[in-house]
């Protein structure tokens, strides 16, 4: 992702976000400004006030949230498809290390039925162009009842990553298959994101 805050970008040779090598450049030069370097406390909030489900965080980068879920017990998989983004993750991870897969969210079948997706700067990592992809998918891997919630990147830009979406293409691109039962401000975030995340929690129907 660029950083409109950061005039220090290094010169990267992959322009493709849909690549892993991408993610893999950033990661391996160490410009990761989407990275927030622990667990943001809305996620914190909302883990707390739930009892243990299953949870998938695709686009999982360091994965600090998967950690804070399978040290409280809770059944995780954290998946990324950029081998550097897994490393780091892994690396981070510990003994818990095993929750993090290398795999592509498109094509990936987890171990279990998903009570919860994680939504943390992975559609915003998307082109346009995948927005309906990601849709589908979610909306194939959550049973009725079951939650996409996390922090959504409101309002247009003109390139990305990170891309914004428009909160009126954001409900219409999910409420075919969503109701949203949850919608918050983020007064938190860290730069990259600043002004324009909002949590969002939305029930598969």
């Amino acid at each position: 992702m660029s950083d409109p805050t950061n005039s220090n970008v290094p010169d990267f040779e992959n322009r493709d976000p849909n690549s892993p090598g991408f993610w893999d450049e950033r990661f391996g030069q160490h410009f990761t400004p989407w990275d927030q370097a622990g667990v943001p406390e809305m996620f914190k909030s909302f883990v707390a006030s739930r009892s243990a489900q299953s949870v998938l965080i695709p686009g999982c980068g360091s994965a600090y949230e998967a950690l804070h879920l399978a040290e409280r017990g809770w059944p995780v998989r954290a998946i990324d498809f950029s081998p550097a983004a897994v490393e780091a993750a892994r690396a981070q991870l510990g003994a818990h290390a095993g929750v993090v897969e290398e795999a592509d969210f498109f094509a990936y079948v987890p171990p279990f039925s998903p009570d919860w997706i994680y939504e943390r700067a992975f559609l915003c990592a998307l082109p346009k162009t995948r927005w309906q992809d990601y849709a589908s998918r979610m909306a194939a891997l959550l049973a009725p009842g079951a939650l996409l919630a996390g922090f959504f990147f409101i309002g247009a830009t003109p390139k990305g990553p990170p891309f914004g979406i428009e909160r009126a293409e954001l409900d219409a691109l999910l409420s075919p298959h969503f109701e949203l039962i949850e919608d918050r401000e983020v007064s938190n975030s860290i730069p990259v994101f600043a002004g324009r995340e909002r949590w969002m929690t939305w029930r598969r129907i």
